[in-house]
């Protein structure tokens, strides 16, 4: 790892850690809490680590045992970014994404390996199964009764912004050393979040430099930055997220990979929330004061505040999705909001 400039990241609390006995795992529970916490060497045996950990041609041919030579998503900036994944000052990405042979992606990054400027090579969130078949089988994680699939992480040194997952989150760091500064959700309204339409990988970031912040120009990062805490990550360590925390991460080596697994505690049929903030964005926002006070109301009765007797008064087994979601009552609900989007 290069050495970095100290700053102010430095100085800022660890994110707490987990110590598990010898051969024991991380429980439904612990990975089911409400803050974030790290395991050191939680992965440590993992046969990827152990490549990594020889050379960067150990790595290479352990990756390409498993590859399956289809073409995969990579983004790609010039040097002169720093690996920052951001906007330009037209808000147009400063990444060009497009597909690729990832044999050629590691050849190219391994000419760029003693380099202090190197171009951004960067391959996110790639299911691994869909891509290395059978690597999971060797590299095996236990999440309790959680169900997940893998997803891997591969590039040059990079930054990604301070975004936000709605899921649960297991981060595993494979190559190289990763720094996870993490913020809780409700400081939102202090990291002056970026446009929701046009994001760098599909979760809206940060505007904040989080490295030189413009305090001018940001002033409330400085709130932001009383609640932050940062974890460095070494190869074999993992990072546990629960849903909504804010997080940037930054590869701070010449080659980082990570592996990661989500999860969520609603049945899948449910659905995400962010949906449902884009058609409120439509629907509510720019109505008369007075209808989206009413609205608004609405939401806290039914949806956010809502009492177990609520809605007593309706007989049961007659409430529809006003009792208890289930699956059936789940499908039927999205039915009916495919009808109103059809019109």
């Amino acid at each position: 790892m290069l050495d970095r400039p100290k700053s102010y990241i430095d100085q800022l609390p660890p994110i707490p850690e987990r110590h598990l006995a010898p051969g024991q795992t991380l429980s439904t529970e612990d990975l089911s809490g409400p803050s974030p916490f790290i395991v050191r060497g939680l992965v440590a045996d993992w046969p990827l680590v152990q490549a990594a950990k020889t050379s960067f041609p150990a790595l290479r041919d352990y990756l390409q045992k498993f590859y399956n030579q289809k073409p995969v998503m990579i983004s790609r900036g010039p040097a002169e970014i720093r690996g920052r994944i951001f906007y330009k000052d037209d808000m147009s990405l400063n990444v060009t994404i497009g597909k690729s042979d990832l044999n050629t992606v590691l050849v190219q990054i391994s000419e760029m390996l003693d380099l202090d400027e190197q171009d951004c090579l960067y391959l996110a969130a790639t299911a691994i199964d869909a891509y290395f078949p059978g690597m999971q089988a060797e590299n095996p994680i236990d999440l309790g009764a959680h169900s997940a699939y893998g997803r891997i992480w591969l590039g040059t040194r990079t930054t990604v912004a301070p975004h936000n997952d709605s899921q649960y989150n297991l981060a595993c760091s494979v190559a190289g050393h990763r720094r996870f500064l993490v913020f809780p959700p409700e400081v939102f309204r202090d990291l002056y979040l970026g446009p929701f339409d046009n994001t760098p990988a599909g979760r809206v970031i940060s505007m904040v430099d989080v490295h030189d912040p413009d305090f001018d120009k940001h002033p409330r990062f400085r709130q932001a930055l009383e609640q932050a805490s940062v974890a460095d990550l070494a190869p074999g360590d993992a990072i546990y997220m629960p849903p909504l925390w804010w997080h940037q991460v930054d590869g701070l080596d010449p080659f980082n990979i990570l592996i990661n697994y989500w999860w969520q505690a609603s049945p899948a049929v449910y659905g995400l929330p962010e949906p449902a903030l884009d058609h409120a964005l439509l629907a509510f926002r720019d109505l008369p004061p007075a209808e989206r006070a009413y609205w608004k109301n609405m939401f806290d009765h039914f949806v956010f505040n809502a009492e177990d007797d609520t809605n007593a008064h309706i007989p049961k087994g007659k409430r529809g999705p006003l009792d208890d979601m289930t699956k059936s009552k789940a499908q039927a609900l999205r039915a009916k909001l495919l009808r109103y989007f059809q019109r």
